[in-house]
C-alpha cells in the first residue's frame, strides 16, 4: 500500500492538473468512480494506473477492481490520504486513474461517415465543456470537435463533469476553426452556428442530413467570421421571460433535435 503524501509517485500524478505537465506527458487524471469505471470499460488500453483506497476497493471491486485486473491493468491500494494528495477535489470519492490522451483527429471522424458533430469554439468554462461532451455522447453524437482556443478537455473539472462520456466518443482537440468548417462542407456536412440572432428557428432548421453544431464562447459567443462562413445561423426560441439558454443548455437542446430528427421524431419538443 502507498502511504506516504509526499512520495514522488503522489507529486507526479498530482501534477497532472497542470495543462503543461498534461502536454508533456501525455497523461491526466480521471477521478471518481464513474469516469475511472468508463475508463477502464471503454478505453482499457489507454488506462495506465488505477488507484484505489481500501474501502474504496472493496466497494468498486466488481464493476472496477475486477475488469481492471482482467484487462492486466496496474492497481495500486493507497491510503486515503494519499489519494487526497493526488486528487485535485475537496472530497475525492476513494478511486483515480491515470490515462493516456487519446489520438482523435478530424480525418478518422470523417472517415467514419458522420451524422451529427458539435464543434465547440472558443469555450473556456470546464463545466459547460464538460456537459457539451455529455450531452452530445447522451443524444449519440459521431464525434465532438474543440478548437484549439477553448478549455483543455483533459482538465480535472472537464473531465469530472463529462462523467465518462469523454471515453464513449471521440474527441477532437487543437482545431482552426475556419479550417475546420471548411474541411467538414468539402465533405457534405452541413454546419449551423447557434446564436441569438439567427433568422432561423430550430424547429425550421433541416436537421435530417449530415451536421455540425458550432457552439461559442460564453459571453461573446461566435465571431461574425464564423457565422458567416456555416450555412446557416439557428436560434433556439424562448418562450417565456428568460434572456437566453447558457452554452450547455443550448448545447443540449440543439443536440436531442438534431437526434430526434435522425430518429424520424419531430425535429424540436
Amino acid at each position: 500500500m502507498l502511504t506516504n503524501p509526499r512520495a514522488d509517485r503522489v507529486r507526479a500524478v498530482r501534477a497532472l492538473s497542470k495543462r503543461p505537465v498534461r502536454e508533456r506527458t501525455g497523461r491526466f487524471v480521471v477521478e471518481g468512480p464513474q469516469g475511472v469505471r468508463e475508463a477502464v470499460r471503454y478505453a482499457g488500453a489507454s488506462v495506465r494506473d488505477v488507484y484505489a483506497t481500501p474501502e474504496a476497493a472493496e466497494r468498486y471491486t466488481a464493476d472496477i477492481l475486477a475488469p481492471a485486473r482482467e484487462a492486466g491493468l496496474w492497481i495500486h491500494e493507497v491510503a486515503p490520504e494519499v489519494l487526497a494528495a493526488m486528487s485535485g477535489t475537496d472530497a475525492p470519492q476513494g478511486v483515480l486513474a491515470v490515462v493516456d490522451v487519446a489520438g482523435a483527429t478530424l480525418e478518422e471522424v470523417i472517415t467514419r461517415c458522420p451524422r451529427l458533430l458539435v464543434l465547440l469554439t472558443h469555450v473556456r468554462d470546464p463545466g459547460n465543456a464538460g456537459t457539451v461532451i455529455r450531452a452530445a455522447d447522451a443524444a449519440g453524437a459521431d464525434a465532438v470537435l474543440v478548437s484549439g482556443a477553448s478549455v483543455d478537455v483533459h482538465a480535472p473539472k472537464v473531465v469530472r463533469s463529462t462523467a465518462g462520456s469523454l471515453f464513449h466518443l471521440p474527441v477532437v482537440t487543437g482545431l482552426e476553426i475556419r479550417a475546420t468548417l471548411r474541411h467538414l462542407s468539402a465533405h457534405g456536412i452541413r454546419t449551423y452556428a447557434a446564436d441569438g440572432a439567427g433568422t432561423t428557428l430550430l424547429p425550421d432548421a433541416d436537421l435530417r442530413s449530415p451536421h455540425c453544431w458550432v457552439m461559442g464562447n460564453e459571453a461573446w459567443g461566435l465571431t461574425g467570421d464564423v457565422l458567416a462562413a456555416c450555412d446557416d445561423v439557428v436560434r433556439v426560441p424562448i418562450h417565456g421571460r428568460a434572456e437566453s439558454l447558457n452554452l450547455a443548455m443550448a448545447a443540449t437542446v440543439c443536440l436531442y433535435a438534431s437526434a430526434e430528427a435522425r430518429s424520424g421524431g419531430p425535429t424540436y419538443g
